[in-house]
């Protein structure tokens, strides 16, 4: 069973940034939109960012202009560049990448705490 390893969360001052990385255990092959979704304690998952193989990026509003997704198309691996962290942002980061043929492929989650 294919896994997708994230790493990079942790404890930021608001203002402060995080890179968050995820790579699968083995080589997935399909993919066609590679993203990151975050659940807030109380709060459904939500879309953060995401990003196609042909370059399309979509972003929720609350990140627009702060976080910056990117992809390694021949690693199968995805980031995430979170700048101007604010506590709103606290949640578990989720990395999540889909086939072609409608497979899901999700992380374990990595927390993101930004406090004073």
């Amino acid at each position: 069973q294919v896994q997708l390893v994230e790493s990079g969360g942790g404890l930021v001052q608001p203002g402060g940034s995080l890179r968050l990385s995820c790579a699968p255990s083995e080589s997935i092959l399909g993919i066609w939109r590679r993203g990151w979704y975050r659940q807030a304690p109380g709060k459904q998952r939500e879309l953060v960012a995401s990003l196609s193989i042909h370059g399309e990026t979509t972003y929720a509003d609350s990140v627009k202009g702060r976080f910056t997704i990117s992809s390694d198309n021949a690693k199968n691996m995805v980031a995430l560049q979170m700048n101007s962290l604010k506590p709103e942002d606290t949640a578990v980061y989720y990395c999540n990448q889909n086939t072609h043929w409608g497979t899901a492929y999700w992380g374990q989650g990595t927390q993101v705490t930004v406090s004073s």
